[in-house]
């Protein structure tokens, strides 16, 4: 869910799902696969620009206690985009640090 005043950033994040399962229906036939990668708050762009004391306050969010590295949503998608993934698809593989669970 988007927090106040970010529906544009709510609903983009939404059509990307959307997108994910669709496609992945559509796309298995031809043995292709199709999932996504939904980074939480990674330590680059975004975050670097909010003040510290929202940083902090995201942090405490977060059951692992910290940002993410930039290196964490890079190896999820390499292992999606592997032959150890074949047999997932239309997946959303949230790399949050335990975020949601919050």
């Amino acid at each position: 869910m988007g927090l106040f005043g970010q529906a544009n950033y709510s609903s983009s994040k939404a059509a990307i799902i959307a997108l994910t399962k669709v496609s992945a229906r559509e796309l298995a036939r031809n043995q292709i696969t199709v999932n996504a990668v939904a980074p939480g708050f990674i330590d680059v762009g975004m975050s670097k620009g909010m003040p510290d004391e929202v940083t902090q306050n995201f942090i405490k969010q977060i059951p692992l206690g910290r940002l993410g590295e930039v290196s964490e949503i890079v190896n999820a998608i390499l292992f999606l985009a592997s032959p150890m993934a074949s047999y997932i698809t239309g997946h959303i593989l949230n790399v949050n640090g335990g975020y949601y669970l919050g």
